[in-house]
């Protein structure tokens, strides 16, 4: 059954399970799943063949298939959850202080910081995340607790917590985000004390949800701005502008190949997760543990190029 919505076929939602299902026998047989992220002593141990995939549907109705209910470790998903409570908060002053232009290097990277004058290139390299965290931290006092707050609202799970172990192992191999915290505030562009900052980092990265979770928590930005309880948390223009940041920058340096690949706005993380969005229609989230070279789960990937091209879902 389809449902036709202007020049695009969209599945209807009786068709969303038994693809869910293809996917997940289809990945089950494809070798070269990936490795765990080792230089996080916590996530190393994750096994790569682990897969769960959900979508989650405008109204909160969730399907998946897989480990879809099992709880990951969020990383840098948690990227466009504190883009969005800070945009919601300090609105077009927040984009003086971050860009919104594709890095071309590692999410980790010092490189362009120098000559850039300590302005990250966009909100989801790993600098431009810390000035985001350190803006909701200065509006909030607690940066990392209103995010958990917001997510455990939107996803109606408030079991939703954060993984001390995860927050202490990325603490203590932490030098390179200490380095980007420390050289941003010698320009004048990070305003807490760095640990403070890092502390507040380290925990919002931290988060443990599932793939159901994280594709009802993203909902807010395929209703175009509107939260879970009909109440409005970003304009639809600014719910707009983050999710061309997605498309655009929302997988590290690999971001035009997995536009070109599944063509829909994406953010993964280095747990293994990545959340996907269908404006006007519904969210998606997979899992799989194991990374390629720049940090996106390889089956992930795989999975939602299947999915856009089983369903004709995308916004191309």
């Amino acid at each position: 059954m389809v449902i036709m919505s202007g020049e695009t076929s969209y599945p209807s939602s009786l068709t969303f399970q038994p693809v869910l299902e293809r996917i997940a026998t289809e990945v089950a047989q494809t070798p070269g799943r990936g490795r765990p992220a080792d230089y996080i002593p916590a996530l190393a141990a994750c096994d790569p063949r682990r897969f769960g995939m959900a979508v989650a549907e405008l109204d909160g109705t969730v399907y998946g298939v897989g480990d879809w209910r099992e709880p990951f470790s969020a990383q840098s998903i948690t990227k466009v959850f504190t883009l969005a409570l800070d945009l919601a908060r300090e609105g077009d002053a927040l984009w003086e202080h971050v860009g919104r232009e594709p890095s071309g290097n590692p999410f980790n990277s010092l490189v362009q910081l120098e000559y850039e004058n300590g302005i990250p290139r966009n909100p989801f390299i790993n600098a431009g995340a810390l000035v985001v965290t350190d803006r909701l931290q200065t509006r909030t006092g607690d940066a990392a607790g209103a995010l958990l707050e917001f997510l455990r609202a939107e996803s109606g799970n408030p079991a939703l917590a954060f993984d001390r172990d995860i927050a202490a192992s990325e603490a203590a191999n932490g030098d390179r985000n200490a380095a980007l915290g420390h050289f941003m505030a010698s320009y004048g562009n990070i305003d807490n004390p760095v640990p403070v900052l890092l502390e507040q980092y380290f925990l919002q990265c931290s988060i443990a949800a599932s793939c159901a979770d994280l594709a009802l928590a993203t909902g807010f930005l395929a209703r175009h701005g509107i939260r879970a309880d009909g109440g409005r948390l970003l304009t639809q223009s600014q719910a707009k502008q983050i999710n061309a940041i997605m498309l655009t920058c929302g997988t590290y340096d690999a971001a035009g190949d997995f536009a070109y690949r599944v063509g829909l706005p994406g953010k993964s993380g280095v747990g293994g997760g990545i959340i996907a969005v269908v404006p006007g229609r519904c969210t998606l989230c997979v899992w799989s543990p194991g990374l390629d070279e720049r940090g996106n789960s390889v089956a992930g990937v795989a999975a939602l190029d299947r999915f856009t091209t089983l369903t004709g879902v995308s916004v191309f």
